[in-house]
């Protein structure tokens, strides 16, 4: 089983080609590793699969860019070899070496975007969505293991050239997730 990873996210519809938070969108100067879905801070992350807690960290913070506020990450291994990274968290509700059913709450969306920060040298992709509020999300990465260095990367975003082969594009894994449902009645 699968769930949507936000119940309360502002769409169920997953970002496409050329569209604010879609996978590998063209930000200019870098690429965008996942996805991003919307939602309210405070908003509930729920785990789209069962499996592993195998890291837990800080994923940005105003040290990096004045316009980010301090936020955290979990990435979760599947049996599958499918690793999940859910970011820009304000709190994260699991640890290390957890076990996570699908459904279980794993985490609380946090506010990545400081729109006080924000100047004429800021990204015009931070722009926009300071323009249209978009202040909190979900950034969702997906991989399959073993990852290939994706580097130079910081807080979702890849500075190479080309896309390194083990990022994975998250929306072959939300397809089936049961979005339009409440996963907290769905059974294994």
């Amino acid at each position: 089983m699968k769930v949507w990873p936000v119940p309360d996210s502002y769409s169920k519809d997953i970002p496409r080609n050329g569209e604010p938070g879609s996978f590998w969108e063209d930000r200019g100067d870098r690429f965008h590793c996942g996805i991003d879905i919307y939602a309210p801070e405070g908003s509930e992350v729920l785990a789209i699969q069962n499996g592993r807690v195998i890291d837990v960290g800080v994923f940005t913070n105003s040290d990096d860019y004045a316009y980010w506020n301090k936020s955290y990450f979990i990435i979760i291994k599947t049996p599958q070899n499918v690793i999940y990274k859910y970011a820009e968290l304000g709190e994260v509700l699991v640890h290390v070496g957890d076990f996570t059913s699908a459904g279980q709450s794993i985490g609380i969306i946090g506010q990545v975007l400081n729109p006080e920060e924000i100047s004429h040298t800021t990204p015009y992709y931070i722009h926009e969505l300071i323009r249209q509020n978009k202040v909190a999300m979900l950034h969702l990465e997906t991989y399959i293991a073993p990852i290939t260095e994706v580097r130079p990367y910081i807080g979702g975003n890849f500075f190479g050239v080309s896309k390194p082969y083990s990022v994975l594009d998250p929306s072959l894994f939300l397809n089936g997730s049961g979005r339009y449902a409440n996963p907290k009645n769905y059974s294994e």
